[in-house]
């Protein structure tokens, strides 16, 4: 097999396309695979298929996987058409997608590596530009979301993360199976009413969970747009044990203060994890000083009981079970004295129908806290994004459980 062959059968050539020559040019390290177009051959418009004559042709060039050592270039004056409806275009050629420098077998290599490096360690690896890895990473997603037929978005999350300091966040919307559906500018009502805008009406009636923090924007959007959405939005357990870990910890903090004040007693020093840690990781000697508390710091044994109880209330399956064993909860915690266990309960009386349907449906935002996570280390590993659009674009290549291949 000659090298002419050899090139047609390795971009899978087909007729009108041919390799014409093969050369080497050793000084620039390339080699250069020209190709030519059977002139008797018909032509289809790109737009409509219509069997259009040809009009002129213009001259391109696509980087394509190399050959050893030397960089691999497919050189072909590409024909365009005289459609009667479109008008002038070029035809599309099988090698590559259109308004793209490389060919569809190279840019099916760099989003390989793009899933496990950097956009800079692989311009770096395959001289090229920080500009043009960042473009098929780019066409990557628009290819992926164009191929997204359909969404699965049964059970969704709601969260936001930091773009930038000073405030600067994104809304991430995910689904349970942990792909990432959509990446919205800001945390405010519009940021989540454009994922929202885009659903056909039989899209939003099949969400059954939506899954979120108790943010106010979130909240109105959603009872706004999804149908019957007071009976799907679920508030995270895991909020709702950060307001009542931070309660239980102010309550620790000024305890220890006055135990120093009046006999300069250290018990609760160092028991801010030990408080803040699930009873049920605990070990026999954390045990036993947390049930000393109850003598030595009341406040704080209380709140630490009073955080436990609420977190043990998340096992029910019928909502009329929960609710009750949550007012016994409400009722203790306006008794309890504690100001901010007091301040939480009235979050959580004011908020317990979203509590209600996270424990009806078995609903929380553990995916989406962990898409989080990895977008965090995905920032991370790039030094951080200047651009937001390319921050969107990074998250939904990575995590968008996308088709990105050309």
């Amino acid at each position: 097999m000659d090298e002419v062959a050899l090139y047609e059968h390795i971009l899978g050539l087909k007729a009108p396309w041919f390799v014409d020559t093969v050369e080497l040019e050793e000084s620039d390290g390339a080699v250069v695979v020209y190709l030519g177009v059977d002139e008797g051959e018909p032509l289809n418009c790109p737009e409509c298929g219509r069997s259009s004559p040809r009009y002129d042709k213009r001259r391109r060039q696509w980087r394509h996987l190399d050959t050893c050592q030397y960089q691999t270039y497919v050189v072909a004056d590409v024909p365009r058409v005289e459609c009667e409806e479109h008008g002038c275009r070029m035809i599309n050629v099988e090698w590559a997608e259109a308004r793209s420098r490389f060919t569809a077998m190279f840019e099916a290599l760099i989003i390989e590596w793009l899933l496990d490096s950097s956009i800079l360690a692989v311009a770096r690896h395959f001289r090229l530009s920080w500009t043009a890895v960042d473009g098929i990473m780019r066409r990557a997603v628009t290819r992926g979301l164009a191929r997204r037929k359909r969404l699965n978005i049964k059970r969704i999350g709601v969260d936001e993360i930091a773009f930038k300091k000073r405030h600067d966040y994104v809304t991430v919307i995910t689904n349970k199976h942990g792909h990432v559906l959509a990446v919205e500018d800001d945390r405010a009502k519009f940021s989540l009413k454009n994922f929202y805008d885009r659903l056909t009406p039989r899209q939003k009636s099949a969400i059954e969970t939506v899954s979120m923090d108790m943010a106010p924007a979130y909240i109105n959007v959603t009872l706004e747009e999804i149908p019957e959405a007071e009976r799907k939005i679920a508030f995270d357990k895991f909020h709702v044990a950060q307001a009542l870990g931070k309660a239980v910890d102010y309550i620790r903090k000024e305890e220890h203060r006055e135990l120093m004040r009046v006999r300069k007693g250290d018990e609760l020093k160092g028991m801010r994890y030990t408080l803040l840690t699930n009873a049920a990781n605990l070990d026999r000697a954390q045990r036993q000083r947390i049930k000393a508390l109850s003598s030595i710091a009341a406040k704080t044994g209380r709140a630490w009981a009073l955080k436990e109880y609420a977190m043990s209330l998340w096992h029910y399956r019928t909502r009329g079970w929960a609710q009750r064993a949550w007012q016994r909860w409400l009722s203790w915690a306006m008794r309890s004295r504690l100001v901010p266990m007091k301040t939480v309960a009235h979050m959580i009386k004011d908020k317990l129908w979203g509590i209600l349907n996270a424990i009806v449906h078995k609903a929380d935002n553990a995916m989406a806290e962990s898409v989080n996570s990895k977008i965090k280390t995905l920032k991370m590993k790039a030094r951080g994004y200047r651009n937001r659009e390319r921050y969107k674009t990074a998250i939904l290549f990575h995590y968008g459980g996308l088709s990105l291949h050309p």
